[in-house]
């Protein structure tokens, strides 16, 4: 199994919502991230602004995806299909975000639902689970090695 991690490219931004809405933890809709203010073009102006997002790529077909928020030193998302999980890739697109913001920041963040698979895969890379958020999240911090 040949993995590609790439960076993500404008004609990416239909298969990076594609696996977004995959998901069966966290899932939301289109229509909920639009919602949120997360939109193709939005996506777009993230990408132009500098480059935020990771692709894994499998025959042509987007698996995953990892995004950084470099101003708000954030892991913003990080998802994979669910027919890909357990294959490591979650594990290198972390690494590709999290090395982005530490060449920024000494100490970064994410926020996830504590009660997901999600919170026990970035505890055991290291992230500590810090405050509950308004959102009901719970806020995990990473510091720089």
């Amino acid at each position: 199994m040949t993995i590609i991690i790439r960076n993500a490219a404008e004609d990416d931004i239909a298969a990076i919502f594609e696996v977004r809405t995959s998901v069966r933890e966290n899932h939301v809709s289109v229509e909920q991230m639009a919602a949120m203010g997360i939109t193709t073009d939005t996506i777009c102006q993230a990408l132009r602004d500098e480059p935020c997002i990771w692709v894994a790529e499998r025959d042509g077909r987007i698996v995953g995806f990892s995004m950084a928020d470099a101003a708000d030193a954030s892991v913003f998302a990080l998802f994979i299909r669910p027919d890909w999980q357990g294959h490591g890739i979650g594990s290198v697109l972390m690494e590709r975000a999290e090395a982005f913001l530490f060449q920024r920041h000494a100490s970064i963040w994410l926020g996830t639902d504590a009660s997901t698979r999600a919170a026990g895969f970035y505890e055991r890379r290291g992230w500590r689970r810090m405050q509950i958020l308004d959102s009901g999240d719970t806020r995990f911090e990473k510091f720089r090695p």
